[in-house]
């Protein structure tokens, strides 16, 4: 089965990035920008737009930003389709992601990329709070509040709506620490000063939208309004020592917006003849009245509904989230102290996210004597089960791991989560059969993945089963996807030089370079400093927009520039 086929990017998304660098490198504090809630496009096609978003999440991804875990991505992508299949424009593209960030924000891109920072995850108390955050940001996508934004701030900079990106690229370029995180910071925080005239018109909007989008997915209608007032209370309630959430900076929030949003909530309760009062029968009767069948992209990782085998599925991912971006040491002392001195906090969620911590930091065998009792009552749970098989694994009893992997596997067999922990542990304890074993397992979901960790583990386990072609293959898509385009393309072009591909392999080779090459010419051209790339560029290029001829031959170009297959 070949690989399938990457969207090369396009050269009008390249010249868009660049100039976003260039913008944002001269950006002054009284530069207006617009917000990024939304789509590109007045400027760009609807699959430049995606490009874009997913050059974004590659850059994010180099700079160690997101939350790359398949059991949380499946769940907050399932939550936001089955938000976005009740929005006015179902058929948009969309891709949610979780940040590794503890402030309390969310933002969307252009393409529809929507981000949820950890933060804002684990400050929420229910589901419906979270969709409510979430439904704002696709509302922001569904009404074209950037291209609006884009036409109010034409004279000054046309394309800032881009910064984020060129932010995102330049603290990529060598920094340390929290430098990459402080350079994003920045980009929101120059977002902030746009029109503020403009940003209430456009959050009304969205809280309009948003909340019309929750009621239709069946979620509680006040959870928008209730989240953002609880935000407010405690910016109020620590004025003058507390940091006001990003949230409220980016999302600004006033007394009659939080009304507005009360009195749209309670009018779409009361046409549904349910009390306005957001009490746990309200919530129950209207997720039965209004609840339509969830958009998902593989039924087979389905985690809803919300509640599987007697536990809120978004309770234990609020504490997966929790441990997975924060300390999992001290989130373990945490856990351990809380749970002996607070009765309230004794909760199945919370024993769950102290297992993981455990197993995190590298105490396996306490974290399944955790488990094993949550198991007990709740026998059928596959998130806990992966758990207990993942604590396993880590405190050295393989055979009984990969006993639990194969059954889970059995029982789920598409599930992503389930399929990648299992190929890790075959191609960790096992012999060649059983790492062939794994880049089966993973073959299949190379058809639509874009997170490094897939490309590796396929990457690991080709490599031990002999197919070193493949295994070479899977590592250069790893580092383009890990937003490493250099290395992919060096690892790429190492490959083709070798005598013993068959005319397929050869031909796959050549396909990825070809779409690769486009890319890197422009970062070369525009000397566009990137992790793997620290000088911005190899070779100077000509002021015709052609190369010398070292440079050329090795990305696949001529000497005039143009790009051709190399080979």
């Amino acid at each position: 089965m070949t690989m399938a086929p990457r969207r090369p990017i396009p050269r009008l998304l390249t010249a868009l990035i660049t100039a976003a660098l260039a913008c944002a490198a001269g950006a002054q504090d009284n530069v207006r920008l617009p917000d990024l809630g939304s789509s590109a496009n007045a400027l760009i096609s609807p699959q430049e737009a995606q490009d874009y978003g997913a050059s974004m999440l590659r850059q994010m991804r180099a700079l160690d930003m997101v939350v790359d875990d398949p059991l949380l991505d499946d769940y907050i992508n399932d939550l936001g389709y089955r938000l976005a299949a009740s929005s006015d424009k179902p058929k948009e593209h969309f891709t949610f992601f979780v940040v590794k960030d503890q402030e309390i924000n969310a933002f969307a891109a252009p393409g529809g990329y929507i981000a949820v920072n950890a933060g804002l995850m684990t400050i929420t108390r229910d589901e419906s709070e979270l969709a409510g955050v979430i439904a704002h940001e696709i509302g922001h996508i569904t009404q074209n509040h950037l291209q609006r934004a884009f036409e109010d701030s034409r004279k000054d900079a046309p394309l800032m709506a881009l910064v984020l990106l060129g932010a995102i690229v330049a603290g990529a370029g060598g920094h340390g620490g929290d430098a990459p995180m402080a350079v994003l910071a920045g980009g929101q925080g120059l977002i902030a000063q746009k029109s503020i005239n403009f940003t209430r018109k456009d959050e009304i909007e969205a809280d309009r939208v948003g909340i019309q989008t929750l009621a239709k997915a069946g979620f509680d209608p006040n959870a928008m309004a209730g989240f953002f007032q609880r935000m407010q209370d405690a910016m109020s309630a620590g004025a003058g020592g507390e940091d006001v959430p990003a949230l409220l900076q980016t999302h600004p929030v006033t007394t009659m917006r939080i009304s507005d949003a009360k009195a749209r909530a309670g009018a779409l309760a009361a046409a549904q003849k349910l009390r306005p009062s957001g009490t746990a029968m309200d919530k129950l009767q209207w997720e039965k009245s209004t609840a339509p069948i969830a958009f998902v992209k593989d039924p087979a990782t389905l985690l809803r509904p919300s509640v599987r085998g007697g536990l809120d599925t978004y309770a234990l991912m609020r504490e997966r989230v929790r441990v997975l971006a924060g300390d999992a040491t001290k989130l373990a002392t945490y856990y351990s102290a809380s749970l002996q001195s607070r009765p309230d906090f004794d909760t199945p969620a919370n024993r769950y996210g102290y297992a993981l911590a455990l197993t995190r930091s590298g105490r396996g065998a306490i974290a399944a004597g955790e488990l094993q009792p949550l198991l007990q009552s709740h026998p059928d749970n596959l998130i806990l089960k992966l758990a207990l098989a993942d604590a396993r694994l880590q405190a050295g009893q393989h055979a009984a791991a990969l006993a639990m992997y194969t059954e889970l596997n059995t029982q789920s067999p598409r599930n992503r989560a389930v399929a990648l922990a299992y190929a890790k542990a075959l191609t960790a304890g096992g012999d060649k059969a059983q790492a062939s074993l794994a880049a089966n397992l993973l073959r299949p979901l190379l058809d639509d993945a874009s997170e490094p960790e897939v490309y590796s583990a396929y990457a690991r386990a080709s490599e031990k089963a002999g197919d070193s072609v493949r295994a070479g293959e899977a590592f250069a898509d790893a580092s383009y996807y890990s937003g490493r385009p250099f290395d992919a393309m060096e690892q790429l072009k190492r490959l083709l030089k070798r005598d013993d591909l068959d005319y397929y392999a050869r031909a796959r080779i050549q396909a990825r370079i070809s779409e690769l090459t486009p890319l890197v010419l422009e970062l070369h051209k525009r000397k566009i400093k990137t992790e793997d790339n620290p000088d911005g560029r190899q070779q100077q290029l000509r002021p015709d927009g052609g190369c010398d001829s070292r440079l050329c031959f090795s990305l696949g170009a001529g000497p005039d520039g143009a790009v051709r297959p190399p080979g």
